[in-house]
């Protein structure tokens, strides 16, 4: 910028990616097996299946629980860094680039540290520890007045930024089953690059009112509540999750053929548990009752039968013949299975669980003979 001007800037970053479009043309990825649809699965019923996922699935709303709590505090180190240059340095566009490089290097460093500092700290470690560093960081630019202080003192926020984003991305996509893994991801991404969005405004409004050493320092503070938020909220122990698919459930022995587009269909399961086993088994179909509504179902409801305590009957509704479908053959994950399982050990031995489909005559085609 200082030597050529800003256009010139946009001009390279823009050719920059003329490599990036080289490298995905000439990349030969192995083909793999395509995820197929809920039958004719239109945009606005994908973005609902995928925003179903992510409020049913408690671990990946913990992740963007932390993902609000550092971005925007971090926000605002981008937002004001130009301002700490100008104003509290004295720098042009020139010592503003520097600066931004120091943020770089830090990260390209991070990236060779974060195995060994994962390892020594584990996730929540990290986000801890990125979170502390951040609010030191924003510390110095609020009271240091010295340009080659404050570029060290960016090395390490470049450090804590990859080390932190790293972080919650790889336990986003590990947490995620292939069928839904974009869409989660576009949710993360949503709150990430909106935090950021909602976040700077508001430091400017804030650092307009109280002066930019303030707004830094409150920031900063920000941060060091992130920082001790991670004891209280922190991210789940994905070690018991396993989001490969699994086609474990048998086909529905009907005595006709559904279209696709047929339903709701309401599904029954019966089953029987012992008087001693069930309060354990009613919490755990609780992990069951996610499972259904984060792959297909609209409601979810468990019924002790009042004239025999020992039957319970399970209830939930999908919207479609299709959508169940897709439960069946693609949706189901190795997890899910799991907690089916767990549940169904404490049934009364020697019973079965009996499943039943009904589907809405009022909404579907006339009632088949």
């Amino acid at each position: 910028v200082a030597a050529a001007g800003a256009g010139w800037v946009f001009a390279f970053n823009a050719a920059s990616y003329l490599g990036i479009a080289a490298v995905l043309l000439l990349w030969r990825r192995p083909a793999a097996a395509a995820v197929p649809p809920a039958g004719n699965e239109g945009l606005l019923a994908a973005l609902y299946a995928g925003r179903r996922y992510v409020w049913n699935a408690p671990g990946v709303r913990r992740i963007l629980l932390r993902t609000l709590l550092f971005i925007p505090g971090g926000a605002a180190l981008w937002a004001l860094l130009p301002l700490t240059a100008s104003r509290s340095l004295g720098l042009g566009s020139g010592g503003y680039g520097l600066l931004l490089g120091a943020v770089g290097i830090g990260a390209v460093g991070g990236a060779f540290l974060l195995p060994r500092a994962r390892r020594l700290l584990g996730a929540n470690g990290t986000l801890a520890a990125g979170a502390l560093m951040f609010a030191a960081v924003l510390a110095v630019l609020a009271t240091v007045r010295v340009p080659w202080l404050v570029a060290l003192a960016l090395l390490p926020a470049g450090l804590a930024w990859i080390a932190v984003l790293s972080t919650l991305n790889a336990a986003v996509q590990t947490r995620l089953p292939g069928w839904v893994r974009a869409r989660g991801l576009a949710v993360y991404l949503l709150v990430f690059q909106g935090g950021q969005a909602l976040a700077a405004p508001l430091w400017g409004a804030v650092a307009d009112w109280l002066g930019l050493s303030a707004c830094l320092l409150i920031a900063g503070g920000a941060m060091l509540l992130s920082a001790a938020s991670v004891r209280r909220w922190p991210l789940r122990d994905a070690e018991g999750i396993n989001p490969a698919p699994s086609d474990h459930w048998p086909a529905p022995p009907l005595v006709f053929e559904p279209g696709a587009a047929d339903g709701p269909v309401l599904v029954s399961v019966v089953y029987r548990v012992p008087a001693q086993r069930r309060t354990e088994f009613t919490e755990r179909m609780h992990r069951v009752a996610r499972s259904r509504r984060r792959t297909g179902a609209l409601s979810w409801g468990l019924y002790q039968d009042g004239h025999d305590p020992e039957r319970f009957v399970e209830n939930y509704l999908v919207s479609s013949w299709a959508e169940h479908q897709a439960q069946h053959h693609v949706r189901l994950t190795a997890t899910d299975r799991r907690f089916e399982e767990e549940a169904r050990a404490l049934l009364t031995p020697g019973t079965a669980p009996e499943v039943t489909h009904a589907f809405d005559t009022t909404a579907g085609p006339a009632v088949r003979p």
